[in-house]
């Protein structure tokens, strides 16, 4: 490592999330967390990346029941019925490859001093409202700057 105590380049890391065959907003901070103590972070960004047409990644409150209410407006905004032309797999499962044109598969963080700067009642979560795919593949990337 240089003398500055900077390591350029990027770190990165896949979690496999078993996420079941529900709708579910699941909290990935600890995970983000755990992987900046394990590369040794500084300072940079922290890219979190979802590898799939049906699940997203956002930034909001958990356990107060705003992860519910995702769902509820999701459920409302994309129903579960006949409407979808891609009609593949379970009964209304179009709907969920459109979901990741709202609930994007990428969030990026800073990265200061080794810890994500996100806001008080701020999580990283997986949203996936696929029951078909019970497993999700999860990216963090570490850019370091």
């Amino acid at each position: 490592m240089p003398a500055h105590g900077y390591r350029a380049g990027m770190d990165s890391k896949q979690l496999d999330i078993a996420t079941g065959n529900a709708e579910v907003v699941y909290d990935l901070t600890e995970e983000c967390v755990r992987f900046l103590e394990d590369v040794d972070a500084e300072d940079g960004l922290l890219h979190v990346w979802v590898p799939h047409a049906t699940a997203g990644l956002a930034i909001l409150e958990t356990g107060a029941g705003s992860d519910d209410d995702l769902l509820a407006a999701l459920r409302d905004l994309l129903p579960a019925d006949n409407r979808w032309r891609h009609r593949h797999g379970s009964h209304g499962h179009g709907r969920d490859h459109v979901l990741p044109a709202l609930i994007p598969p990428y969030a990026t963080i800073p990265v200061l001093g080794g810890v994500l700067t996100l806001g008080t009642w701020q999580s990283v979560c997986l949203v996936d409202t696929n029951r078909d795919n019970p497993l999700r593949r999860v990216r963090l990337s570490l850019l370091r700057g």
